[in-house]
């Protein structure tokens, strides 16, 4: 069945069963790799994406269900890293095997959009869907109040 996805900004029309997850169809079907799979049952974060704004886990989101909003990956939250969030990661050195970073800098996004100035229990509830084996946790905290700082 060919579906009509909102990705990017990007108009995309994917022949696919309706209750494909949406992670299949954006790394498989699409060609968008930045969001991971990680455990498939939406208690990883690594799969998150922005639907509408909002933090999503695609892994467990069919892909029927994207039809008519706007889906947002790691690719398109900014062309070279510009994002308040992206920036933040990056100085301060969030990522170690980096494998769950685009789910984590995802949700830190979403989650600023609506709070912009997070106390660090806000952060901590906000993030605890998103896991890091490494435990980058204090850096993860670090960066997104740095994020907030610029703006995000």
């Amino acid at each position: 069945m060919k579906l009509t996805l909102n990705i990017n900004d990007t108009p995309y029309q994917v022949d696919v069963e309706p209750e494909t997850p949406l992670l299949w169809v954006l790394r498989d079907t699409i060609g968008l790799t930045g969001t991971k799979y990680g455990c498939g049952i939406a208690q990883c974060g690594a799969c998150t994406v922005h639907v509408d704004g909002q933090a999503t886990k695609s892994c467990s989101m069919i892909v029927a269900s994207a039809v008519g909003t706007k889906v947002t990956t790691i690719e398109g939250l900014s062309k070279d890293r510009s994002h308040p969030v992206q920036r933040a990661w990056i100085e301060h050195t969030v990522p170690q095997c980096g494998y769950c970073q685009s789910g984590q800098i995802m949700a830190a996004a979403a989650f600023l959009k609506s709070n912009p100035q997070p106390t660090e229990a806000r952060i901590d509830d906000a993030m605890a869907g998103n896991l890091c084996r490494c435990g980058t946790y204090p850096q993860i905290r670090e960066a997104i109040n740095a994020a907030a700082k610029l703006g995000s």
